[in-house]
């Protein structure tokens, strides 16, 4: 149509209505073109520009309590040690009757008797002489080496013969190297204070600090200058000297035992 002088020349413009395909609608449509770039490998959306994910507020932060300081359990107690010679009460009450104990009782070494050697001497006699184990050769006799021979000659320097002296050992064998602290807890002073008194000496030389310290003295607990003199009992005198293999050792110690037995003498 041609316009009238005049007159503009218009376009008219119409939209064709929605496909009536069958079955065919917009989400159709969205959900194949996805279809179609998923198949393609293409499943995420990108953006090129930066993006903090992180941005927003965060939680609040919740306090954590303080963790309690760590307390180790306390450890259990040692198991009491077992008692040297067992019941008091059943101990002998004569020294006829503890010889043959002696040699006999398993709970005098945890449960072994053999190698043991007995006290020997009488009761009542000038001297005793109590040391800490037998000499490692000794069977039969106690003290039968060198320190029986050194023992010897300390009783030949004061005066005494060997059948005026009674001679016995706290252990019952030779143990080159005894838990004393073990020992001490299960009652073995207590049983060789039962044994001075069975004997019951006129006078007791101990040798070696252990025996001493068993017998209820330490020498490194007083102030006492004369720390080597104490009694036994309320009636038995004694005298604390150096072991006899640490006299065979260190002869300067010989010296300091003969003044020590010089002026016990005389006291």
């Amino acid at each position: 149509m041609i316009a009238a002088q005049g007159e503009v020349k218009t376009r008219q413009v119409t939209f064709s209505a929605p496909s009536n395909r069958p079955g065919g609608s917009l989400e159709v449509d969205i959900a194949a073109a996805l279809d179609w770039w998923r198949e393609a490998g293409v499943d995420f959306d990108y953006d090129e520009a930066a993006r903090d994910w992180l941005a927003g507020k965060a939680p609040a932060a919740t306090a954590v309590p303080e963790a309690a300081a760590y307390t180790p359990p306390a450890p259990a107690p040692a198991p009491p040690a077992p008692a040297i010679g067992g019941d008091p009460a059943g101990w002998p009450q004569d020294l006829a009757g503890f010889v043959p104990w002696w040699l006999s009782e398993p709970s005098l070494d945890s449960g072994q008797v053999f190698a043991r050697v007995p006290p020997r001497g009488v009761r009542g006699a000038e001297l005793m002489v109590l040391v800490d184990h037998p000499e490692a050769a000794d069977s039969q006799i106690l003290l039968s080496g060198d320190q029986g021979k050194l023992l010897n000659a300390i009783l030949a320097a004061i005066g005494i013969a060997p059948e005026q002296t009674y001679v016995a050992s706290l252990l019952p064998r030779h143990m080159p190297l005894p838990d004393w602290a073990a020992l001490a807890a299960g009652g073995l002073g207590e049983l060789a204070l039962h044994h001075v008194a069975l004997a019951a000496p006129k006078r007791l030389i101990s040798f070696g600090p252990h025996v001493s310290s068993l017998l209820g003295h330490d020498p490194a607990k007083t102030a006492d200058p004369l720390r080597h003199f104490y009694h036994v009992g309320p009636s038995i005198p004694a005298l604390a000297a150096s072991g006899l293999d640490s006299l065979m050792a260190r002869p300067r110690g010989k010296a300091v035992l003969w003044r020590n037995l010089l002026a016990w003498q005389q006291g």
